[in-house]
């Protein structure tokens, strides 16, 4: 409801605005106070919205819009404006993690980093008479615990089996590493986990860096002649 009220009052002023910013000096000292007061609340609205704004570049987009030449309409505006604040929200993220887990490598060199970000160590190495790549008709039992980047707990099954091309991408990578019957730890960046879109029903936020306790009960090769 706040939202929408907030809203609602940045679109009341814009449209209250009888001057632009620069506007004519002949208008009467008390429409010039209005504005200044309407401004100084378009302003405050702004602030708290995104304080890094260009206020040049504000103001220039309420002249055109006065002017009625304005650069792009109000819905291309707000796709723009979505797009954006998206694209930063997820770069900030990156680097973020980036940090983190170079921050983790340093401290714990027991973790081994893959070229997707995955940060993972083995505690218990499994099988590995296997040759060959895991495919997508390969299932795997396992036991996990999911937690975010502040240690709460998120997801733990007892015992589950899927096919591997179900596991996420960062979950692939360690599991055909580690082989039947390991246990590992593993940090994944979002965009090997749940990405920008998160896992609402999990609880996974999204561009979320999540860890994994893993167990890895059985793998079921779908050829299992290549084995050693």
């Amino acid at each position: 409801m706040r939202k929408i009220f907030v809203t609602t009052i940045v679109v009341a002023l814009f449209g209250a605005m009888f001057v632009s910013c620069g506007g004519s000096s002949k208008r009467s000292a008390e429409l010039d106070s209005v504005s200044y007061v309407v401004g100084l609340n378009v302003a405050h609205v702004l602030m708290q919205m995104d304080s890094t704004l260009d206020v040049n570049s504000v103001c220039a987009a309420i002249q055109d819009l006065y002017n009625g030449k304005p650069m792009m309409m109000l819905e291309e505006a707000r796709d723009y404006y979505l797009g954006q604040k998206t694209y930063f929200i997820h770069t900030r993220a990156q680097a973020h993690q980036e940090q983190f887990l170079a921050d983790l490598g340093k401290r714990d060199r027991s973790y081994v980093r893959t070229r997707s970000g995955v940060t993972y160590k083995i505690d218990k190495l499994g099988d590995q008479s296997y040759q060959g790549s895991m495919n997508s008709r390969d299932t795997v039992q396992l036991v996990y615990t999911m937690r975010n980047e502040r240690g709460e707990s998120l997801c733990e099954n007892d015992t589950l089996r899927l096919s591997y091309r179900d596991l996420l991408d960062g979950l692939q990578e360690v599991v055909r590493i580690a082989g039947s019957g390991a246990e590992f730890s593993a940090w994944l960046p979002s965009k090997t986990a749940y990405d920008t879109a998160g896992n609402a029903e999990l609880g996974v936020a999204p561009n979320e860096l999540l860890n994994f306790d893993v167990k890895i009960l059985d793998i079921k090769y779908n050829n299992p002649k290549r084995k050693r």
